[in-house]
């Protein structure tokens, strides 16, 4: 079923929660890209992770929601390396790639405890666990 209605616009009713919850332009991304892919594969688990690495190209995951990145390009080394048997360990639409203080700008957001006495590599796992909790708690 198309994830986009006639018009080009995300039919969010066949949009992952945490997408439900996005700005237009990471629904469209998400929803035009798993479209897209639905018609040059013949594997629906491939599609959406082909529409979710088109969305973490563009925009980053920020507690139960996506916001777009101010520099596009791949959120980590699985991004990076593309492909349909992609290495490197996703970081679950966090922007590994960001500057340091970038992630602790997002930590804060969050509030993360301890922020400030993290490296960049805690800021990242820590932005993770705290997307992870709030998107279980908000469903």
């Amino acid at each position: 079923m198309p994830a986009t209605d006639d018009d080009g616009n995300a039919k969010k009713s066949e949009l992952p929660s945490t997408l439900q919850k996005s700005d237009d332009k990471a629904q469209r991304t998400y929803a035009k890209a798993l479209d897209s892919a639905e018609e040059q594969y013949d594997d629906e688990a491939r599609a959406h992770r082909v529409a979710y690495a088109a969305l973490k190209h563009t925009h980053e995951k920020v507690g139960d929601h996506w916001e777009e990145k101010d520099d596009y390009g791949p959120s980590d080394e699985r991004a990076k390396s593309g492909g349909p048997n992609p290495s490197g360990e996703s970081k679950e639409g966090v922007d590994a790639n960001a500057s340091k203080k970038h992630l602790e700008d997002v930590a804060k957001k969050l509030d993360v405890t301890g922020r400030s006495r993290m490296n960049k590599d805690e800021l990242v796992d820590a932005i993770e666990k705290e997307n992870r909790r709030q998107t279980d708690r908000n469903r």
